[in-house]
């Protein structure tokens, strides 16, 4: 269980440009495969996966407790699903990077600071994708969206950015009644990705 000490406002976060830079220092892990970042354990996450050419990012809500070689069951059947897709790695990302176990307590209003640098760790991720293929990204949050407003705001600024990399956005398993994306834990190993409208989901968010 991760419970965050208190709001993420009142904490000192380290900047992505920062923490990728120092990313591979600490932590018993192998930095060659691992992309993690900040790459120690702390109340936010910006990145966690696997390093490849052309991974499946997949996009949840906030991070829990996985770490390099430590991975949740969700990351692991993010895992497997990736390698059934034929993608060469995977990468983790969140609509927004607080960690917590439990949604309900994410911060109640949006750390500005901590969206904007989650943002550049977006933009970084689709930028490193081959540049023969169309950035995937996987839509993996759930009814878990509903949580918080700002949340919709946060997925509208990485609508954005994708654009800007003709992203390719896709979802895995039946929609929920309201539509939103399947969230990865229960879903079968061979399930396939499939292309998944954002616009006309946030539109009716």
């Amino acid at each position: 269980m991760h419970i965050p000490q208190g709001a993420s406002q009142t904490i000192e976060l380290l900047g992505f440009d920062e923490a990728l830079a120092a990313s591979g220092r600490s932590g018993d892990y192998d930095a060659a495969h691992w992309l993690y970042v900040p790459d120690f354990y702390t109340e936010y996450r910006y990145i966690l996966g696997t390093r490849g050419k052309n991974p499946l990012i997949c996009i949840g809500i906030n991070p829990s407790t996985a770490a390099p070689d430590d991975l949740d069951n969700t990351l692991k059947s993010v895992s497997r699903i990736a390698a059934h897709n034929g993608y060469d790695s995977w990468i983790m990302f969140n609509v927004y990077a607080q960690r917590a176990t439990d949604p309900d307590d994410m911060d109640r209003e949006c750390n500005a600071r901590l969206h904007r640098e989650n943002m550049r760790a977006f933009d970084y991720i689709l930028s490193h994708v081959d540049k023969t293929k169309r950035p995937a990204v996987w839509a993996a949050w759930g009814t878990i969206i509903e949580k918080r407003p700002y949340l919709k705001d946060c997925v509208l600024d990485m609508l954005e950015i994708g654009r800007r990399y003709g992203a390719e956005w896709l979802c895995a398993g039946r929609l929920s009644q309201k539509g939103h994306p399947h969230h990865p834990l229960y879903l079968k190993k061979d399930e396939n990705v499939r292309a998944f409208d954002i616009d006309a989901y946030l539109e009716k968010l």
